[in-house]
């Protein structure tokens, strides 16, 4: 299924709150080291473990889960890949919820998701499918969570979908900066991606509105 339309809902400072506990528990108990080493990275790592665990707190409110107890970096917060358990079609399936922060909602077609290699081959990976969700702050401060769609881990791993670039490759993002990848990485379109499950009970969430991906002219 080609992604065509997404859907945004606000983000209260409760749910903001509640993350940044779960995260600061994680660095004070801290057993798992980040990829990086560099200084500059170490000093992001509160704000990607606070991006990570809000999407996963946002998601969890909006399709009636339990939220997480743990985040990212404590020893007893690893969950190798299954962040939530939801019901598919063909079963109950694992999703591993990717988050991060762009500067606004406005989607093309041609915008990525990028997941490392190393997480799509590890052994121990439980992921049936990935759940992007991006998080932006609008001027007047509010926060925005915007559930993108998913992808099956498979259909990355079969080939089917997304392309492979090396570490050192050389990518441009679309404000016209560059960056290299610091390991292999896949690029996923969000064109691949499927739509999000909505319900009437998302429907009447606060700050609800339905999106469409604009194409690439």
């Amino acid at each position: 299924m080609t992604l065509t339309t997404y859907f945004q809902i606000d983000i209260t400072p409760e749910q903001v709150e509640y993350a940044k506990k779960l995260v600061d528990y994680s660095l004070v108990n801290h057993k798992v080291r980040n990829i990086w080493s560099d200084t500059a990275h170490e000093k992001r790592t509160l704000e990607l473990r606070l991006t990570g665990t809000l999407g996963e707190v946002v998601f969890a409110d909006t399709y009636r889960k339990q939220r997480p107890t743990r985040s990212f970096g404590a020893a007893d917060g690893q969950d190798f890949g299954c962040d939530f358990m939801l019901e598919t079609r063909s079963g109950i399936k694992s999703f591993d919820i990717k988050t991060m922060r762009r500067i606004s909602n406005v989607f093309y077609d041609n915008y990525i998701l990028n997941i490392p290699r190393s997480q799509l081959f590890r052994a121990d990976s439980l992921t049936d499918y990935y759940f992007h969700i991006s998080l932006h702050t609008e001027k007047n401060g509010k926060q925005i969570a915007t559930f993108v769609g998913y992808v099956a881990k498979s259909d990355v791993t079969n080939g089917m979908i997304g392309s492979l670039f090396e570490c050192g490759a050389k990518r441009t993002r679309a404000n016209g900066t560059c960056f290299n990848f610091t390991a292999d990485t896949y690029e996923i379109l969000l064109k691949d991606f499927t739509p999000p499950h909505v319900g009437n009970s998302i429907r009447n969430l606060v700050g609800y509105q339905e999106l469409k991906i604009r194409t690439k002219s």
